[in-house]
């Protein structure tokens, strides 16, 4: 915990007291904290308590320093978000993407690990829309610390209890750790369409939006890679923290991914490179005429076969398959000699310029489902399995 740099949002329950307990903890360890608390957090705890035990300022509204926009400084200079207790209100606001208080807009704004450690009445807990609602912030990649059974403030016996102080700090020294997984590894990632001309103007490719790669990327950063990322014709930023080199042409691409492949641990290549180019270029600009257009295509070099050749590290692929998704996606990974590959239906467009997805992991002998979720909290998953298959 030595150095660790967490955000702890409290919300208004009987157990926020306790969060005083576990700060002073964390911080007897080295970690460096920040608070928000929520509106009804202040009438169990004083911003005092927690600005003492942390000697650092204590934030309760959106409007105590608007010049530093505290809800975006702060998740940007954490490692991790806590919300404990997280209550049922709280739960249903981040399950609906409503930010009406600090705790929920920096919830909201975190590009780091959310992790959210529920305390309430066990009907609140067990009722069908809270059940619903933690299904949804799971789907999402938030992390949980389920509550435990015991004593209820309501002098009843049922499961609603803030997990304890020390299931709290396994859970931040588990995220905490899975952050740093991938220090001292060079991860490549390939991202977005390849855009192959025909004339000045015109030219094939495809939907993709590079948003999952992106998204891998950032992941790759924030578990401490040293990570570069291709990215093709995007109007989408690359995420901070990582060396980015674009790309237009599949040949473009080539020629990038064989000169840092070998030197690479993992390689990732989401890229959706076009299997074929024009044969010809027009110097000039194609004018309609009363004939049809006729352009004849060639292939393009194999990216993703040339990578798995000339890297020593393990390399993941991409199968976006209409048809016989599973099955089309392991001839490839065997063709290539892929150590895995990751496949999804894009039938209709779907998983192309949306922020979620449905992936299915395939290795020689095995296969993970990773589930729908955001593209952000698949990235995640992708790499948690990486981590166990290399």
């Amino acid at each position: 915990m030595n150095g660790a740099r967490i955000l702890i949002g409290v919300c208004g329950g009987i157990a926020a007291y306790k969060v005083a307990g576990l700060v002073s903890t964390l911080v007897q360890r080295g970690a460096v904290i920040d608070v928000v608390l929520s509106p009804s957090a202040e009438h169990f705890v004083a911003p005092l308590t927690f600005a003492s035990l942390t000697a650092r300022p204590v934030y309760t509204s959106l409007w105590d320093a608007p010049e530093r926009i505290v809800h975006i400084r702060l998740v940007r200079e954490a490692q991790v978000m806590l919300i404990a207790p997280a209550t049922a209100n709280t739960i249903a606001r981040l399950a609906n993407g409503i930010a009406d208080d600090l705790v929920t807009a920096a919830a909201l704004a975190a590009r780091i690990p959310v992790v959210v450690a529920p305390a309430m009445n066990s009907a609140m807990y067990e009722h069908s829309a809270t059940v619903e609602n933690l299904r949804v912030l799971r789907e999402r990649g938030y992390d949980f610390v389920d509550p435990e059974r015991g004593f209820l403030a309501e002098r009843e016996d049922g499961i609603g209890r803030l997990a304890s102080e020390e299931h709290l700090i396994e859970a931040l020294e588990r995220v905490l750790s899975r952050r740093r997984s991938l220090a001292g590894t060079k991860v490549l990632v390939t991202a977005g369409p390849t855009r192959e001309a025909f004339d000045p103007i015109r030219y094939v490719s495809n939907a993709s939006t590079g948003s999952t790669g992106i998204a891998i990327a950032r992941e790759a950063a924030l578990r401490g890679a040293e990570v570069t990322l291709l990215l093709g014709p995007t109007l989408l930023e690359p995420p901070a923290g990582v060396t980015t080199q674009r790309f237009t042409t599949a040949q473009e691409l080539y020629d990038l991914a064989l000169a840092h492949a070998r030197d690479a641990g993992i390689v990732v290549a989401s890229a959706a490179v076009s299997d074929w180019r024009p044969a010809a270029f027009a110097e000039s600009k194609l004018k309609k005429t009363g004939e049809d257009l006729v352009v004849r295509m060639v292939r393009n070099p194999d990216v993703l076969a040339e990578i798995a050749q000339r890297c020593d590290g393990f390399v993941v692929g991409f199968a976006a398959e209409t048809d016989n998704h599973e099955a089309n996606a392991q001839e490839k990974l065997e063709r290539k000699s892929l150590d895995a590959i990751v496949v999804n239906d894009v039938r209709g467009q779907r998983g192309f310029g949306t922020g979620e997805n449905t992936l299915t992991l395939l290795w020689k002998n095995g296969r993970k489902e990773l589930g729908s979720a955001t593209k952000a909290a698949l990235a995640a998953r992708l790499f948690d399995a990486i981590e166990e298959l290399r």
